[in-house]
């Protein structure tokens, strides 16, 4: 299993309103490496789900649950989407603020590569987080 991070606007899409949802399609991604990572996902895999430009911060857990597909908000097969599940809100949320102070995430994408909409997220960094938020 890989694991992974996606971000979104509260005001765009919040992880309340994926709660509510249960899952959906993760369209709309224009960023070539972000597409690789979209194309790199499969069934299973789990999902950072992170509050960008407000909040900043790492709220919850998804899953994978369809892999890549033509993105259905553009006529282009070159733009993919995969569906995710909300699985659980995180006891604490782990802001930006926090990795960044902390030298063991100098190497995460989050820290690394800010504006990327979908990120890896090495298996050591996926266990830092989940202590960090009393998982």
């Amino acid at each position: 299993m890989s694991y992974w991070l996606v971000k979104s606007e509260p005001s765009a899409y919040s992880w309340d309103q994926l709660v509510k949802d249960k899952q959906t399609a993760w369209t709309g991604v224009r960023n070539y490496a972000a597409r690789i990572n979209l194309r790199a996902m499969k069934k299973g895999d789990e999902v950072l789900y992170y509050h960008s430009n407000e909040g900043v911060e790492i709220v919850g857990i998804a899953k994978v649950i369809k892999e890549a597909y033509q993105d259905p908000t553009i006529d282009d097969d070159r733009w993919v989407a995969v569906d995710i599940k909300a699985v659980k809100k995180l006891k604490n949320p782990v802001p930006l603020d926090i990795l960044k102070k902390d030298k063991r995430f100098a190497n995460m994408d989050l820290v690394r590569l800010g504006r990327l909409s979908v990120q890896t997220v090495k298996d050591d960094e996926w266990k830092m987080v989940m202590a960090l938020a009393g998982e």
